[in-house]
């Protein structure tokens, strides 16, 4: 028999491995190689957290008891996916559209962005869900129990176990569920590695499934016999029960937190859903298939009051089948394990977001404006609250004590977890559906479930024994397990009649009753319409004094270089020279969107609120979304659009007429010092050459010096037409590019070498080597003209007493980037929008050369299909060259 201390030992190498997977998918996706972690595939897989070990486990028991009753289980997800891959579709699409974090986000931004009704799906949630937390934390111990059991000298602490596997799941999820702030950047390591348990639980089942058919039962013909003899194979339905518990199940199947996660959050691609569609259910067809010949051996062999939750590992100890008993073992861990790190997860987002961000920020004085920054504090609310979900699904096994109030909670769980479906589908479908109603609805429907399920189940003094039979102060009519009268139902069917029906006539009523805030129908119209409206609904207004404060606290929540290269992007969308883009409707919407992938939606729409000072809708704009017509709709957006579009072209227009007058007077300037940089060499030329051909009995070094300067007037004058004839070519398009494969490094190393050459004045260079081993396929001697012109300009124009250039190679999936930065003053803010037109120079009074460098420049990025920028608000005189992808290989 199997030690109890070698299964220790089997456990801990498990979860090895598990830390392994996971610790693996993050680095690869990291280094932008996780395509085959984004496949159908693991998607699918990962969707099998629903199957947990009150399926693994508990479904066998459930055949023992019920019969066939089971397989309502397994019947609702698979309607669901079957029957509504369209909804999921929707569901998918607007989580990735409004970056939702959570269902409890995803409510909360339907509702116009109502952080109280994220509070109130939340610890619907949390209640609902640590009670199932606790249902897999006792599975484990009793498997731990069992070896313990069958080892004589094995040693087992109950408690002790308990305690160190609730920390280990909570240490699991904090390492790679909290890793990213951005709950939109996907967790390719949690998510790899429930896919890895959902084989390791599916091969376990069949393992013992195989075995008991054909290594018991004789066959499947001999196995037929013995489930038609058995009271499990008699076909009884109780037509009530089936209904609901199907219906629950598919309804849980899609409010679980946990599967909300992996089903919308965790999706990198909607067309996933189609292979889910078919891949699901048949991986749902094999988990149950042995589920009624392992029921029917276990009652037949196994010895009378033997738990039948646990036949699927108490059969192979049974027999002797130490290692089919063990991989049962880690079937059922698995199950236990990935639905307890997903959930604590998925929580833990919801809590901080929608209870300790409000609260933290309500706390601070300045609101969201105020400086610091509150990554850290989120990071921190959420693993404290992993630790303390998993504290209290702890508490609670100890509470209950393991008890039939424990084994029961399955179904008590999907109950109230339904109680979300009204508000979830009636804002995917219904315009009209108000924040007002869902608020309603969730509290009836909540409260009602927690009086006729939750405390009857738990009993324990919950509800008196005379509560039960007469009623509250003896009103029958209110009694918990025959509402209004009505008795003789089952317990679980009553309970989900009156809960959801309630809470739907309290949701449609008071929707009907109440009328949207112009927030609400503008997101009810996005929702509903969300294939036809990808794009957030346009209700900021903002103000260029606004963008600064815009930028702090972006920087706070995103992190600065997240922040700075998302206002960059918006300031070059909109025209805007610098890096601080107006603050338009349409850019207020973005940033919204993009800080609800970290804090939530309705905590972002709160946060830009207090900065913006609300939004634009006025009575009017109340008057326009109370027609139900999406023709006004979209003439309305079409309008803005114009608008948009007019006041961008005016203000291009102003820069414009002030650049060209600018121009103006550098075209002048550029006149004067072209003639000036010609006849000064050419007076030299002339003077000395006069000298040699006039002067008699001149020495040899003073020849050699005439001639010197002769030549060296003469280089000055042939760089200056070299760039003149360089600047017309490219500006022609006439220019042919030599394209060659090599290392960024070298080309730098190259640059580097060449403006630094001969110069008297040193400039300290910092480069990461590392960072530069990129390969590129380009034209790499225009390139490193660019880069040369660039060093060479830090080495003359930086004024800090001792110059200094850092250059940083960094990138996205579309870009690669290579910043110069040094540490002098920078280009004043009137000059830099001229920088790079060709009759431009930096600083007259030290300017050596025409001004042509970084026209050049310009023009040579602009045929590399790439771009050479001016960087703002960096201290230091900042440039960025940036290349595509196109011209760049994956490093080997």
């Amino acid at each position: 028999m199997t030690s109890l201390n070698f299964l220790v030992l089997v456990c801990l190498g498990y979860v090895a491995l598990l830390f392994t997977v996971a610790f693996a998918a993050d680095r690869l996706a990291a280094r932008g190689r996780s395509t085959w972690l984004r496949s159908p595939l693991v998607y699918t897989l990962s969707l099998s957290i629903y199957c947990t070990a009150w399926t693994f486990y508990g479904a066998v028991g459930y055949a023992a008891r019920s019969g066939l009753e089971y397989v309502t289980i397994y019947l609702g997800p698979t309607l669901v996916m079957l029957g509504w891959w369209w909804g999921l579709r929707k569901l998918v699409r607007i989580g990735r559209s409004q970056r939702v974090t959570s269902i409890a986000d995803l409510i909360s931004s339907r509702y116009g962005k109502s952080n109280s009704l994220a509070i109130c799906v939340t610890l619907l949630a949390v209640i609902g869900v640590t009670p199932y937390i606790a249902l897999q934390l006792q599975s484990i111990t009793l498997s731990f129990s069992i070896f313990a059991d069958a080892d004589p000298n094995g040693a087992y602490a109950e408690h002790s176990s308990v305690v160190l596997v609730a920390i280990g799941l909570a240490v699991f999820a904090i390492l790679f569920g909290t890793r990213n702030l951005d709950v939109n950047e996907r967790h390719h390591g949690v998510v790899t590695a429930v896919a890895l348990e959902a084989i390791v639980k599916l091969l376990a089942l069949i393992a013992v499934g195989v075995f008991v058919v054909w290594g018991l039962a004789g066959g499947i013909g001999p196995m037929m016999e013995r489930i038609d003899a058995s009271e499990i194979g008699t076909w009884q339905v109780n037509s009530g029960r089936w209904v609901a518990i199907t219906f629950l199940a598919a309804a849980a199947f899609v409010c679980l937190p946990r599967m909300f996660q992996v089903m919308v959050v965790e999706n990198d691609d909607e067309r996933h859903l189609r292979t889910a569609a078919w891949a699901f259910p048949l991986y749902l067809l094999l988990m149950s298939l042995f589920v009624v010949p392992i029921a029917v051996v276990g009652l037949d062999i196994m010895p009378e009051g033997s738990n039948p939750d646990m036949f699927v590992l108490t059969i192979p100890i049974s027999q002797g089948r130490d290692g089919l008993a063990m991989l049962s073992f880690l079937g059922g861990f698995s199950s236990a394990t990935s639905m307890v790190i997903v959930a604590a997860m998925a929580l833990s987002t919801m809590v901080s977001n929608h209870i300790v961000m409000p609260i933290w920020l309500s706390s601070r004085g300045g609101g969201a404006s105020v400086s610091g920054d509150v990554r850290d504090v989120i990071l921190l609310a959420r693993r404290v609250s992993i630790a303390v979900i998993m504290a209290l699904g702890y508490f609670y096994y100890r509470l209950s004590g393991g008890g039939a109030a424990l084994a029961a909670i399955g179904l008590i769980a999907f109950a109230g977890i339904a109680q979300i479906l009204p508000a979830l589908v009636g804002g995917l479908f219904w315009r009209g559906a108000t924040r007002t109603g869902a608020l309603v609805g969730l509290i009836v429907g909540f409260a009602v479930w927690t009086y006729t399920l939750l405390l009857p189940t738990l009993g324990a003094g919950m509800l008196s024994q005379a509560v039960l039979d007469a009623g509250p102060f003896g009103i029958v009519w209110l009694r918990p397990q025959a509402l209004f009268g009505i008795a003789g139902l089952d317990p679980m069917v009553h309970a989900t009649l009156w809960s959801l029906s309630l809470n739907a006539i309290a949701f449609c009523a008071v929707s009907l009753a109440s009328f949207p805030s112009p927030l609400e129908r503008l997101q009810g119209a996005q929702y509903v319409n969300v294939f036809d409206h990808s794009a957030g609904p346009r209700g900021w207004t903002g103000s260029v004094a606004q963008s600064e404060d815009l930028m702090i606290m972006s920087q706070r929540i995103l992190g600065a270089g997240q922040a700075q290269e998302l206002f960059s992007s918006e300031a070059e969308a909109q025209g805007v020279s610098g890096h601080l883009p107006e603050p338009t409707p349409v850019f207020l919407e973005r940033l919204e969107r993009e800080l609800a992938g970290s804090v939530g939606a309705a905590t972002a729409h709160a946060m830009i609120g207090q900065i913006v000072g609300g939004s634009s809708v006025s009575v009017e704009d109340l008057l326009a979304v109370a027609d139900e017509s999406a023709q006004l709709l979209e003439y309305s957006s079409q309008l803005e659009a114009k608008s948009a579009e007019l006041s961008r072209t005016a203000r291009k227009l102003r820069e414009a007429n002030e650049k060209l007058t600018q121009l103006s007077v550098q075209k002048d300037a550029f006149l004067s010092q072209v003639s000036h940089e010609l006849r000064t060499p050419m007076t030299s030329i002339r003077a000395f050459s006069e000298i040699l051909r006039d002067a008699d009995g001149l020495e040899p070094a003073d020849k050699v010096r005439y001639a010197t300067i002769i030549h060296d007037e003469a280089l000055r004058l042939t760089r200056l037409l070299n760039d003149l004839l360089d600047l017309s070519v490219l500006e022609s398009g006439q220019v042919n590019l030599n394209r060659r494969d090599g290392l960024l490094c070298d080309v730098l190393d190259h640059a580097s070498a060449a403006a630094l050459a001969g110069s008297d004045r040193t400039l300290i260079l910092h480069r990461n080597r590392p960072d530069e081993e990129i390969h590129l396929s380009t034209d790499l001697d225009r390139l490193a003209q660019v880069f040369i012109n660039l060093i060479a300009n830090a080495q003359k124009y930086c004024d800090a007493e001792q110059p200094e250039l850092r250059i940083r190679v960094h990138g996205n999936a579309d870009r690669l980037m290579i910043d110069f930065v040094d540490n002098g003053s920078g280009v004043p803010g009137e000059a830099q929008g001229l920088i790079f037109e060709k009759f431009a120079r930096i600083g007259t009074e030290k300017a050596s050369g025409a001004g042509l460098g970084l026209a050049i420049c310009r023009e040579i990025m602009q045929r590399l299909d790439g771009t050479v920028t001016y960087l703002d608000g960096i201290p230091g005189g900042a440039f960025r060259v940036t290349l595509p992808m196109a011209a760049r290989l994956a490093a080997q």
